[in-house]
């Protein structure tokens, strides 16, 4: 369980535009609860993610709940999207 693979990675900004891709669903957890804040949809995203840890939702509907969290943040990277120019960043944890 503990691997539970997505059907299609998440990949998210982090630091200064660098990419990060998320796997499974434990890379996902980890993600949101390493995440400085305390937001609805950040804590919506754990919640879904332990859920699918313990068995109690699949993969998938995890990986929702995190695109949702990540969209809403504007850390979500859209495919074929480019990092941000180096005058302007995306926050890393705002």
């Amino acid at each position: 369980m503990f691997g539970q693979p997505f059907e299609k990675p998440i990949r998210v900004w982090v630091g200064l535009g660098f990419p990060r891709q998320l796997n499974t669903v434990a890379d996902a957890y980890q993600f949101a609860m390493e995440w400085c804040g305390n937001s609805p949809e950040q804590r919506a995203a754990i919640r879904a993610c332990k859920a699918a840890l313990c068995g109690d939702v699949d993969a998938e509907t995890a990986r929702g709940v995190f695109t949702a969290f990540a969209r809403k943040k504007d850390i979500l990277v859209q495919d074929g999207e480019m990092p941000p120019l180096s005058g302007t960043s995306r926050p890393s944890h705002a």
